[in-house]
């Protein structure tokens, strides 16, 4: 059985289908690419998973239990945590009060010194262990999404949904982030990520789903779909070198 299903789903926004009929799944375990154009319906699947939007029609399960209709808090509750494209951070609070805010309401409810363990070894995990009394607002671009992606952590998902977590980072950082979505994958953790960076797709997911236009247009090896006409002439725009 499959760890996570999405069972044609819709996403109706008026009279756009901004999410249209799509299927697919993860096993437990695996790392996977959604990839597509801006505006082909990425983020909204993302949104739908994690309960940040309602699907209009379509079912979606994450280990057997059924998550369409259910709020984000109970998603959450289910296992499943994410981040976002735009970071979004508590600024006033310290880097500790940030992420042990998704211990106490992720997975599992941790309080007190438990919360706290939980959120050092979130922060530990994305190297800011030694920052947790700093001033989230005064973190830096990169350290803002370590930051995020420690909230996500902290929640102690079964499944982690990345929404183009490396966007916007350079060389140095990317390789970095690279390393530590390896290390989370190689730990046992799920995780379906958005990417535009084909170059860290290619070195993190033996797999790729592909969408344009709200459709899914390929759901195969990531070789073979960066090959792939369609997926080129719909996301790449040219020849993909070999």
């Amino acid at each position: 059985m499959s760890f996570l299903r999405i069972d044609r789903a819709v996403k109706q926004f008026g009279g756009l289908r901004a999410v249209d009929e799509v299927s697919f799944s993860l096993q437990r375990g695996e790392i996977v690419g959604l990839l597509g154009p801006n505006g082909s319906g990425k983020t909204t699947v993302i949104n739908l998973v994690s309960g940040a939007l309602p699907v209009t029609s379509g079912e979606i399960w994450l280990d057997g239990r059924r998550l369409t209709g259910l709020r984000c808090d109970r998603i959450a509750r289910a296992g499943v945590a994410r981040t976002f494209q735009l970071v979004r951070t508590l600024p006033s609070l310290s880097l500790m009060e940030n992420v042990m805010i998704t211990a106490v309401f992720g997975r599992s409810t941790h309080w007190g010194e438990k919360a706290r363990r939980v959120a050092e070894d979130a922060l530990a995990t994305v190297g800011l262990a030694e920052r947790a009394s700093a001033v989230a607002g005064d973190l830096t671009y990169i350290d803002q999404k370590r930051l995020e992606l420690a909230r996500a952590l902290a929640a102690e998902p079964e499944i982690l949904l990345l929404d183009e977590w490396l966007a916007g980072l350079n060389p140095t950082e990317l390789a970095e982030g690279v390393a530590l979505i390896r290390r989370l994958h190689e730990g046992g953790l799920t995780i379906l990520m958005v990417e535009h960076i084909i170059d860290a797709v290619r070195a993190l997911c033996p797999r790729v789903v592909v969408m344009n236009s709200g459709r899914l247009i390929a759901d195969e090896a990531t070789e073979a779909a960066l090959s792939d006409p369609a997926v080129v002439s719909a996301y790449l725009g040219g020849e993909v070198d070999a």
